[in-house]
This record gives structure tokens, sequence and C-alpha cells, in this order.
């Protein structure tokens, strides 16, 4: 079994996996209500958050399992905030030497390209590599608030990343945008909740990179392009088309996205199509990329809500699913934060 430690923001997070059966068990404490007054996350306290934290959830977690029970403990190395990272590893570290079991840094990045196929394990464990093997290669979206990438995973279950943000991530312009409309933390869902009873074609926001020769993204130009419209309007206008700057703010990221993961798919092979990350939740971005793998006759995966955020499962998942890419950081005592760790070479 392999227990998982995740810490590299605002969530501290413990998951146990058995790879002949599934989970048993996840557990993740949540900061957001503390860090919601500031809108954004103060790193001194989610530090102190893990700290508090990482106990009690361990102890839960030994509730369910036994530490004989345990043949591996992965710990997210990076990206992330140094001072939390650091959290996660020295408890990782810890219970590795008090248990006598390997330690094995995970790239939180690649725990969300694999978190896809955590739904395909689930449904039948002991078929899992045959059932991944059939769906490589594989073409994936990865979409939270520090990250925006398309990647591709091949035979050897090996990553190549194909194209980033040259700024901002989709789901830090969603949440920049929220803040500009006078919306709550974390901004995504909000923009989401009020795009729903909005018209996206109210306000003709820029499609940014929109020349079709490059897969790369670009998303600084929309919002300082939405300041811009709301500058225009009085404060009493912006509450009343709320709901219309939400939909069209909320469409024109979305079609950057949808637009740059139809092309990259036109130009490989692929047998199937995943969506990851916190942004990966929006219903409406997952119809239109799901539209988009129909079109090409392959399967569309999303990443289960469970998994999209920060959280130890998928650490502990990637820890299973790259045993033999060669994706996984070597093993030891000797581990250290590296908080700007890429997903892969591009």
């Amino acid at each position: 079994m392999i227990l998982a430690l995740e810490s590299s923001c605002d969530e501290t997070a413990v998951a146990a996996f058995d790879p002949a059966k599934g989970f048993a068990g996840e557990w993740v404490h949540s900061q957001i209500a503390l860090h919601e007054a500031y809108g954004g996350v103060v790193p001194d306290l989610a530090s102190r958050e893990h700290l508090a934290h990482f106990g009690p959830l361990l102890t839960r977690a030994l509730g369910v399992i036994r530490p004989e029970q345990i043949s591996q403990i992965a710990v997210t190395q990076g990206p992330g905030l140094a001072a939390c990272l650091a959290m996660g590893l020295a408890a990782a570290k810890s219970l590795a030497l008090a248990w006598r079991v390997p330690v094995v840094g995970v790239n939180h990045l690649r725990a969300h390209a694999f978190s896809p196929f955590i739904a395909l394990h689930a449904a039948n464990p002991a078929a899992f590599d045959a059932d991944f093997a059939k769906l490589l290669p594989h073409l994936g979206l990865l979409v939270s608030g520090g990250n925006t990438a398309l990647f591709s995973l091949d035979e050897s279950r090996r990553i190549t990343l194909l194209a980033s943000t040259m700024d901002d991530a989709a789901g830090e312009a969603l949440d920049k945008g929220a803040k500009l409309l006078g919306l709550g933390y974390p901004g995504g869902p909000q923009v989401e909740k009020l795009a729903a009873t909005g018209n996206p074609s109210a306000y003709a926001f820029p499609k940014a990179m929109a020349q079709r020769s490059t897969l790369e993204f670009s998303f600084s130009g929309l919002k300082t392009s939405l300041r811009y419209q709301l500058e225009k309007m009085q404060p009493g206008d912006v509450e009343a088309r709320k709901a219309d700057l939400c939909a069209s703010y909320q469409a024109a990221v979305f079609d950057a996205l949808v637009r740059k993961s139809r092309l990259a798919l036109e130009r490989g092979a692929y047998r199937s199509f995943g969506l990851s990350g916190g942004v990966a939740n929006n219903k409406t971005l997952q119809r239109e990329l799901e539209k988009v793998a129909k079109t090409q006759n392959i399967m569309f995966l999303c990443a289960q809500p469970q998994h999209t955020g920060d959280n130890a499962g998928m650490i502990a998942f990637a820890a299973y699913a790259e045993r033999e890419s060669g994706g996984l950081r070597p093993d030891g005592l000797g581990l250290e934060v590296i908080p700007s760790l890429p997903l892969a070479a591009s």
C-alpha cells in the first residue's frame, strides 16, 4: 500500500492507496476559509496550517490502515510554495524513518496529468495496465490556478510538454477576473455560477493567441480587457450585467482552451483526451472538451472532483502509475523541495 502526503499550497492531504484494490481512504483539510479574508493564499499561514493538521489527518488514516501495510510513502516534492512543501517532506521522511519504508518524491503537476485515469483503475484494478495501454498515446489538458498546459503521454507513460501559458494560467485569469468583478475567493467557481445565467455573447472579449499555428496560451490581455470594460461602465450597470460579464469572460478563456486542444488533437494520433486540474470541475468546459473528443472519435476522460484540486489521492496514484516510466524523483531521505519543478521537458 502507498501512503501519500500533499502540502504544495493550501490543502493538507493524506491518502492510502492499494494498487490491487484502490483507495483505502483519502483525507483533506481545506484552508479556503482561512485565506478567503486575504483574497489569496498567505504562505506563512498555509505552512502553519499544514504543521497543525498533518498529525490529525495521519491519526485518522491510521484508524483505517496499519503501518505494517505501508510499503512506500509518496510525497509532493514540487512545484508549490517552498514552506508548504517542506512540511510535507518533513512528515514523509519522519514516517519513512520510523517505519523503515522507502519515500519517493512526486511531481504535483504529473500527478494531475495521471488523475483522469484514477476512475479507470477503480473500475477494474486488475485490468488497469491493459486498459490504460489501450488509451495511449494520450493528449492531456491541465488547467489550474497556476498552470495551463497541453501534454502528451506516450505508450511508455512518458510525458512530453506540448504547450503552456506565456503569462497567466487560465484558472488565474478566472480568479483575477472574479476579483475585478468584486466576487469572492476562490473566484473561478463564483464566475461559473454567475455565468450559468448570463449571455456568453454579450461582450466581445479578445481571443488570445488566436493564430492557428501555435498551441501556446496567453490570458493576461484578456484580464486587461475586462478591466477596461468595467472602467467604461457605471457601478450599477456592472452589478446589473454581472452575469453577462462573467459568461462572456469565461467564454473567452474557454475558447482558447478548446481551440488549442482541437488543434493539438488534429496534429497527433491520440487514443484519448484528458482534462485535469482545478478548473476541470467547470461543467461548461467539460461539455465543450467532450464535444472536441467526440469529433475525433476518441475517449474523453475527466478527473473526478475529489482529484481535481490539491489532493493526496493523485499523488499516491502517480507513484503507482509512474513506477516504470522514469517520471518519479529519486527515493530516499535526501529528497529536497523543488518549488519550480516543471511538468516535463518540451
